[in-house]
């Protein structure tokens, strides 16, 4: 062998031996307790929370039953008093929180219906205002058809409960056409029938003002075929 090398003793063999072993057991025992440290520190999975109009921080540590209530949400995200949430804001919520429930869809609206002084309800549309103006004109004995208010309407206004005549001479007066039938302000006021609106762009108001007023001119408003 060379010069240099030595046999080392059976005592220097064990000494290092030992060394070893103990140098070895440090090292996995070190391993082992940094291991445990960052089980320990690893934040656990974490739900987040959508706020809602009207939400605070208590109501919702009380629905989720989020451990620690209020002040953990607080604390997960860094909120300081007064504690102030807007709705679409995002929140993180501790682990151990129950789930957020899925907002409900919204129900679908109702057939838009207007109210009869007869106790019933109408379609808010074209039909139903005729329906429910001829409802009105059977209460206070005023004459008219289905058949003949369509015509006119047709022909004034082409159903159009806004429709406005800004170039007549009427509207040259001051006092345009208004409304399904083209009535103007004066008539309206003089021929309008209690239990319905007083706007005169009200379809079930101008119907049957229009209406009323043609039955004291030509006796119905089915003998009207032209401009009246």
């Amino acid at each position: 062998m060379p010069r240099h090398a030595r046999k080392r003793s059976f005592r220097t063999r064990r000494l290092l031996a030992g060394g070893a072993t103990t140098v070895g057991t440090f090292v996995l025992g070190f391993t082992a307790t940094v291991g445990s440290a960052h089980a320990a520190t690893a934040p656990a999975s974490a739900t987040s929370y959508t706020v809602r109009a009207g939400d605070h921080l208590a109501s919702i540590a009380r629905t989720l039953h989020v451990p620690g209530g209020w002040p953990a949400i607080a604390s997960a995200n860094h909120l300081a008093s007064p504690y102030t949430l807007q709705p679409g804001q995002v929140l993180t919520l501790p682990a151990g929180s129950a789930a957020p429930a899925t907002p409900a869809a919204p129900a679908k609206p109702a057939p838009a219906t207007t109210p009869s002084t007869t106790g019933k309800t109408y379609a808010n549309n074209l039909d139903g205002w005729i329906k429910q103006s001829l409802a009105v004109m059977a209460q206070h004995n005023i004459p008219g058809t289905y058949n003949g208010i369509y015509r006119n309407i047709m022909r004034e206004s082409s159903g159009n409960p806004k429709a406005i005549n800004l170039w007549d001479s009427n509207a040259v007066k001051g006092t345009p056409s208004k409304g399904l039938l083209q009535v103007i302000q004066p008539t309206f006021d003089a021929y309008h029938v209690p239990g319905t609106s007083t706007d005169i762009y009200d379809p079930v108001a101008n119907i049957t003002a229009a209406c009323n007023y043609a039955y004291h001119r030509y006796g119905s408003i089915d003998n009207v075929y032209s401009a009246y």
